[in-house]
């Protein structure tokens, strides 16, 4: 064990590359858990994650797709408070739509041209700049996140709008009881603090935060 309490081979924080201020963390299950100080990350150890197998069989069984209500509710926690920054027909890309697009549906009712990716559903990303790109309920199950995001942010055109849903950890005890933090094809937890460092590192202006779930951010340029 390292001085820290992690394991010798623990790697470096998953997105911004911090190496030694880690910190074991509590979780809800057996899965090791470190939290980052630089980021505040916090990140599943590699050895402990699902694999992909795994994980695609999990997103088969949710209940997603236009025609279901609940589905559709939840994503327009996303959706509306980026539409004030959204130009009619402009381009976009929901990166991560999973198995049953619905979000690029929802978006192109409303006059927009949403395109969709998904790493094992969609796999062939669509070539970009982009006007806007939504990532809902996806950056908790980035493997990588500093590839993901460096890769987002590059899509992206100059002024362009980037709207992130991910449940953002707060607490301690909020990581301990929370259901979100217990799915084991989630793999990396941000915190504002995060959400902060990320638009500091690939020139994001937060424009909306529900300071839960949902941020939506402007590219710098």
């Amino acid at each position: 064990m390292s001085e820290s309490g992690l394991p010798e081979a623990t790697p470096p924080c998953p997105l911004c590359r911090e190496a030694v201020n880690l910190r074991p963390f509590p979780g809800q299950d057996q899965r090791r858990y470190q939290l980052c100080l630089n980021c505040k990350l916090i990140s599943v150890l590699p050895a402990d994650r699902t694999d992909a197998q795994e994980e695609q069989h999990r997103y088969k069984t949710h209940n997603n797709g236009p025609e279901f209500e609940g589905h559709v509710r939840f994503l327009m926690n996303a959706i509306e408070p980026a539409l004030p920054y959204l130009k009619p027909g402009s381009r976009g890309l929901d990166y991560g739509c999973g198995h049953v697009p619905t979000l690029s549906v929802l978006l192109n009712r409303r006059g927009f041209d949403c395109l969709d990716y998904d790493l094992y559903f969609f796999p062939e990303l669509p070539a970009g700049p982009f006007d806007f790109i939504f990532s809902t309920e996806t950056f908790e199950h980035f493997g990588e996140p500093a590839a993901d995001i460096s890769r987002i942010a590059a899509l992206l055109r100059p002024g362009g709008i980037l709207t992130v849903m991910t449940l953002f950890w707060q607490s301690e005890e909020m990581f301990l009881k929370h259901f979100y933090f217990r799915d084991t094809t989630h793999f990396v937890f941000y915190h504002e603090d995060t959400m902060q460092w990320i638009a500091k590192t690939y020139g994001l202006e937060l424009l909306f935060s529900d300071a839960y779930r949902v941020m939506v951010f402007r590219k710098k340029g």
